[in-house]
């Protein structure tokens, strides 16, 4: 049976959620968005309330939730900064490969950290030349003795200058392409790791991004994920479950969206009437509507599906494509309905907008998501 009411503790973490984005991350979203500031305050706080390391299971003291509580929650934050939330959510992704490759003795060493104290984590797979062209890593790994050495440098790394753990893909030989990479968690205090400056970036300002430099850094084989070669098969796992939040991020942003618009629309008047009375603006908002609610139910339906321990590649791919087109369609109907207002900086939907476009990049750009999707379906017809 199909049930889509949620359950007492799914709608406190909700509440919990919104009323954190609303009286801490909303109130300077604007300032940081404005001044390219990491508000690592609001970061700090986001912790001691239990909204980071998600998906960490409650034996390594993290808060154990599913996919689909998951989302709950980033949709909340993200309904104040999306660039805020992306930082927030970080660990979720830089611990997931942990998660699934770790043996007991790997997570024991590194998951209880992240929630006895405040650190951040970040997911290092990106590459300058490689991009959505994940199998083509340059940054090698080098068997020496009882350790790897690792060569290269990772691009566009969420709280990189931040992080305290790195988890990182390398390759034995890149001409061997996904059969050579090979996963790692490898410390910030490490000899040879090197961050780079913050990027200056068009949305997701509250975010910090960078490159991390990688140069003759010596890990131990113990902190290798899996076996050799597993790497890639490892993060592509990683990325169906951490996909639909993403989605979930979009549909926060969407919503943001849709509230400033409607609200707009009650007290603008034009023509003697408010704007919310013209046809022409309501069949926008009725077209925001309907985006938002397939983007949220997409999302639900996806982490429904991965909660039940199916693979989610299909869906999850759907869900996020879905959901940041949506999100981009919905803020941009929003800036249209404030009109030249919306093109201002003094209000809140510009901001959506830029925030919005991020989604549909990171995580695998929507391109590389319906090639996914084609080949997830003709497959099944082969």
């Amino acid at each position: 049976m199909v049930e889509f009411s949620l359950t007492e503790e799914q709608r406190s973490l909700q509440d919990l959620a919104r009323k954190f984005a609303k009286t801490e991350m909303l109130p300077v979203a604007a300032a940081c968005d404005r001044e390219g500031r990491f508000p690592e305050d609001v970061y700090r706080k986001a912790w001691e309330l239990g909204l980071m390391n998600l998906n960490v299971p409650t034996e390594f003291g993290g808060s154990g939730l599913s996919v689909f509580d998951q989302c709950l929650i980033v949709e909340e934050l993200a309904r104040a900064c999306g660039g805020m939330t992306t930082s927030i959510i970080a660990n979720c992704l830089a611990l997931e490969p942990i998660l699934l490759g770790g043996s007991d003795e790997q997570k024991k060493r590194t998951l209880p950290a992240f929630c006895s104290s405040y650190h951040l984590a970040s997911f290092c797979l990106t590459e300058p030349g490689g991009g959505s062209d994940a199998a083509a890593l340059q940054t090698r790994c080098r068997r020496d003795g009882d350790a790897y050495v690792l060569d290269g440098e990772k691009c566009f790394i969420t709280n990189g200058p931040h992080a305290s753990l790195y988890t990182v893909f390398a390759t034995a030989d890149p001409a061997l392409r996904h059969k050579a990479i090979s996963a790692f968690f490898v410390p910030r205090d490490a000899e040879g790791i090197t961050p780079g400056k913050d990027e200056d970036k068009m949305g997701h300002r509250a975010s910090s991004t960078s490159t991390v430099r990688f140069e003759r850094v010596r890990v131990p084989v113990t902190d290798r994920l899996g076996a050799e070669g597993d790497g890639f098969a490892l993060a592509m796992q990683t990325l169906d479950h951490t996909r639909t939040p993403i989605g979930a991020l979009a549909t926060g942003i969407a919503q943001a969206a849709l509230d400033y618009a409607a609200e707009y629309a009650t007290k603008r008047r034009s023509f003697g009437k408010p704007i919310g009375e013209h046809q022409a603006i309501q069949i926008k908002l009725a077209n925001m509507a309907q985006d938002l609610h397939a983007a949220r139910l997409l999302t639900w339906q996806s982490a429904w599906w991965i909660d039940q321990g199916n693979r989610g590649s299909l869906e999850s791919s759907i869900a996020k494509c879905y959901a940041s087109d949506a999100a981009m369609r919905v803020a941009d109907d929003a800036i249209q309905i404030f009109g030249g207002y919306g093109y201002m900086k003094d209000y809140p939907v510009e901001k959506l907008l830029r925030d919005a476009k991020l989604t549909q990049i990171y995580e695998g750009s929507n391109e590389i998501q319906r090639i996914v999707i084609a080949r997830e379906l003709l497959s099944r017809y082969a």
